[in-house]
């Protein structure tokens, strides 16, 4: 039995993750979906990456979790890159999933297209609390392209603003992602556009884990709700010893 800690992205929160996580415990494995700062229902917007890494380094400490395979999906591979940084003698492996991997000092929006940074700032201009949403059709077109239009309606239903204070800050370690000694896996949706083409998840992102163990599907980036059987097949998978 392994010990899973689900690690979401933007505009997510920890619930999105239950119908993957409880098929992963359907397998005879422990299941945590922590629900980040700044993501959490009624929280501020102006919580910065720091913020967000710190509250998840609370929640191991807080749960007494060891031994943890930390997964962390998009956003989140900036969280758990930070927490690793942190607290690495809690866990076991990191599995990155469709996710950013910084080295120290990088942001987000150094990690991704000019294009689209361009135009996450243009709607973040929109709002006066610190927060982004995406358009629907934005959602629908990029996030969750294998999704039928019910399904992309009802996920997106679930979103919340999310900080946009955590694409802009750039991540302090004392250890980049390569040199980190533990366990790394990548998964690798393959119609998962969100990352453009151009600008591709793999391997660009991957291969500054260093040594690691790629998992590919096919899937988008919303395949938590699309295919929730697939992508808890491949966290197991990225997981196993």
């Amino acid at each position: 039995m392994a010990n899973y800690v689900l690690v979401h992205g933007a505009w997510h929160a920890g619930a999105d993750l239950e119908g993957v996580a409880s098929l992963i415990r359907a397998m005879g494995h422990d299941v945590h979906t922590p629900t980040i700062k700044g993501n959490r229902r009624g929280d501020l917007k102006t919580v910065g990456l720091s913020e967000a890494i710190e509250s998840i380094v609370e929640y191991l400490e807080e749960t007494g979790s060891e031994d943890a395979i930390l997964v962390g999906h998009s956003y989140g591979g900036m969280v758990i890159t930070g927490v690793a940084d942190r607290i690495l003698r809690r866990i076991r492996r990191l599995v990155y999933w469709n996710a950013y991997v910084p080295n120290d000092g990088e942001s987000i929006q150094d990690m991704t297209s000019p294009h689209q940074v361009a135009a996450i700032e243009a709607l973040a201009a929109e709002r006066n609390d610190g927060s982004v949403v995406l358009p629907f059709l934005f959602f629908r077109e990029t996030f969750i392209n294998d999704g039928d239009l019910e399904t992309a309606q009802k996920a997106y239903n679930r979103l919340n603003p999310h900080p946009m204070q955590t694409f802009r800050d750039k991540i302090c370690l004392s250890t980049n992602p390569a040199d980190m000694k533990v366990g790394k896996s990548y998964i690798n949706c393959t119609e998962d556009t969100v990352a453009s083409h151009s600008h591709p998840w793999h391997p660009r992102l991957s291969e500054k884990l260093g040594l690691f163990r790629l998992i590919q599907i096919p899937g988008s980036h919303e395949i938590s709700f699309t295919h929730p059987e697939r992508i808890a097949r491949a966290i197991v998978e990225a997981g196993r010893d």
